[in-house]
């Protein structure tokens, strides 16, 4: 059961880092804001008519937990990727991939102080090596891009995102007792979906609809269905099912798969980057358990 939901988490990863290079192609037609609500709006249709295919609609769970719903869709849907395209306008990439990059660690510690999750050796040892690795991604092994870097409002906005995006999976954990993933992807989903409709009525686009290409469209197709429904899905699934400090490790798998994808696009990909990537699946199989470090060791925050 478990190696299902790491190949869903898996999964989750190279969709989420596709999804990276689809909205630098979407971007050139659509405000940030519109392709949210595009990929959330279609999202939530799916997610809506799979909901009423399986007749999986619990009137009493909804009513049971709604306000929970309410509160993950707002934070984890809407407040994750309005804060993330805010920040991005207003900082450099490098710094956003580097601030997300400590989401494993950041959701780490929330478990650890909401949920009451051990942090054993190896999730320790596993998130060192991810972070490092995703450093070496992200710098190309050039740490002096580290010393130059300078912080804005941008790295604050993407810090509330990052901690958003942590609390959707423990808060989840924590107060969904009786939905299923699905009705949980479901709920949140067209919650934050009816959000961003609202906020995105009241911008301009930047091209007419009607002159936007179809491999625009097939962008936001993409990361409707890829990272939206089947990823949030997915990660749904993998915090019931093996908790959320080890599901958001496969979060440091994202920079990897874009940087995969890149490499098959034409660019150039530095040995240090190379290096990064193994470091990166080492922390993954180390921290999920493939990996073992013979301890008995734990410790509490």
């Amino acid at each position: 059961m478990k190696n299902k939901v790491y190949t869903q988490l898996l999964g989750f990863a190279i969709f989420t880092g596709g999804t990276f290079n689809a909205s630098k192609y979407a971007v050139q037609y659509f405000e940030a804001i519109h392709i949210a609500a595009w990929r959330f709006g279609i999202a939530a249709f799916v997610m809506l008519c799979l909901l009423k295919i399986r007749k999986d609609f619990d009137l009493e769970g909804w009513m049971q937990n709604r306000t929970y719903y309410l509160l993950l869709g707002i934070v984890g849907v809407f407040g994750f990727n309005f804060f993330f395209f805010l920040g991005m306008k207003y900082t450099e990439a490098v710094n956003g991939a580097l601030i997300m990059a400590t989401n494993p660690l950041v959701t780490t510690l929330l478990a650890s102080v909401i949920l009451r999750e051990k942090i054993v050796k190896r999730q320790g040892v596993g998130m060192l090596l991810a972070l490092i690795g995703v450093v070496f991604v992200l710098t190309q092994g050039s740490f002096t891009i580290l010393q130059h870097l300078s912080f804005s409002k941008g790295d604050f906005y993407i810090l509330l995102g990052n901690i958003c995006w942590a609390l959707y999976g423990v808060l989840g954990r924590r107060f969904i007792k009786t939905g299923s993933p699905i009705q949980t992807t479901t709920y949140t989903m067209t919650i934050g979906a009816l959000a961003f409709m609202i906020i995105s009525s009241t911008q301009k686009s930047i091209v007419p609809v009607l002159e936007i290409p179809l491999l625009a469209w097939g962008a936001i197709l993409f990361m409707a269905i890829g990272m939206s429904v089947l990823g949030y899905l997915w990660w749904n699934n993998g915090i019931a099912q093996i908790g959320a400090a080890r599901t958001s490790l496969f979060f440091n798998l994202v920079p990897v798969v874009t940087m995969i994808i890149s490499f098959v696009e034409g660019v150039n990909i530095a040995p240090a980057q190379c290096i990064g990537m193994i470091l990166v699946i080492t922390g993954v199989l180390c921290s999920s358990g493939f990996i073992q470090i013979k301890t008995k060791e734990s410790v509490n925050i």
